[in-house]
């Protein structure tokens, strides 16, 4: 109508960002600190879907339960049974780690959900998820998946040096932080080493295993690079900073993208949030992991990460603190702004 005003959406009422991940075995709490990650930060509403041995149902359900409600009516979510639309069961459950090879079934096993975040149980969101959910936007009309590489150099990259198998690019990439348009994927018929014509992704599956399982070293990981090496105009590759694992510090530091905007999306792999190989990575577990939901984010998650990081300045991934800073502090100010504006609107009166 003439004189209203119009207020841009709220973030609430936008259709929710979908997350899925895989959780078995002892992955519980890892996969909860990692959805705590998600809920701290991200602006957006979030839809979860957990897929989990039987066994870890119950549990998640007590445990998501006793959040805060200030928290949970930031998210919904579902948990589904671990399950393999084709080919052997008990191969697909023995491939790589238990149940790692679930994602691979994500675009048959969601049809109605139209575009979805993967990301392993050992990933921390350090900004809000909205920012990488943007990055849907930037594919072109052939891309229908993102993920990072998996070294930025090739010399040392373990592709580039011992795969067996064909693999994306010059590195190969890391499927532990993945980006999906679920409905590109459904509709394309892929290029593929076993046949002239095309086939959809879910023909695809067990016959590209049994062609290459006797080479694969890291399970689906594997089957997805064999993938997008013959359809390499499918992927979109976005920068190490989306997907920091300890290898991009390590060895002195290889991710520039994150030196100079700081690390998006932390990828604890190797087990490093639970033994003292990389203590930078298990601080960051540990003080989201102890965070008290209700609390001040400076005060009990902010302060208590930077006296933690002063342990660490020994270490070649502790000498470079404010790659893992930067991020969070910058998604803790807008946290606080948006909050502050909420609670001026709240009370001013027109």
């Amino acid at each position: 109508k003439p004189g209203e005003h119009k207020h841009p959406k709220e973030p609430s009422s936008l259709p929710c960002m979908h997350l899925a991940v895989v959780a078995c075995g002892d992955r519980l709490e890892e996969t909860l600190i990692m959805l705590k990650s998600a809920v701290l930060f991200s602006n957006r509403r979030l839809c979860f879907h957990i897929f989990a041995e039987d066994s870890l149902k119950p549990e998640f359900e007590k445990k998501l339960k006793e959040w805060p409600s200030s928290y949970t009516k930031k998210f919904e979510y579902n948990i589904y049974p671990i399950t393999f639309s084709v080919g052997n069961a008990q191969e697909w459950r023995k491939l790589f780690k238990p149940c790692a090879a679930q994602r691979l079934f994500l675009p048959v096993i969601l049809k109605d959900v139209d575009s979805l975040l993967y990301v392993d149980t050992d990933v921390l969101f350090l900004r809000p998820i909205d920012d990488i959910w943007h990055i849907l936007k930037e594919f072109n009309s052939t891309q229908l998946a993102a993920m990072a590489p998996e070294h930025e150099i090739p010399k040392i990259g373990w592709y580039s040096r011992f795969a067996r198998h064909p693999y994306y690019g010059t590195t190969g990439v890391n499927s532990g932080v993945m980006l999906m348009n679920l409905t590109r994927i459904r509709s394309t018929q892929f290029k593929n080493s076993m046949i002239p014509s095309g086939l959809t992704w879910e023909e695809m599956l067990y016959p590209l295993y049994q062609k290459y399982k006797n080479y694969i070293t890291w399970g689906d990981q594997d089957l997805l690079n064999i993938i997008f090496y013959f359809n390499p105009e499918c992927l979109y590759v976005f920068p190490c900073q989306w997907n920091y694992r300890p290898d991009h510090c390590m060895y002195g530091s290889n991710c520039k993208g994150a030196e100079e905007e700081g690390v998006s999306i932390l990828h604890g792999n190797r087990g490093v949030y639970h033994d003292d190989k990389q203590p930078t990575f298990k601080a960051l577990y540990e003080v989201i992991r102890d965070f008290p939901f209700e609390d001040n984010l400076f005060q009990s998650l902010y302060y208590p990460l930077q006296s933690k990081f002063l342990d660490t300045v020994h270490t070649l991934c502790g000498r470079i603190p404010q790659v893992f800073l930067k991020q969070i502090e910058k998604t803790m100010k807008k946290v606080y702004e948006n909050r502050v504006i909420v609670y001026l609107g709240a009370n001013h009166r027109y």
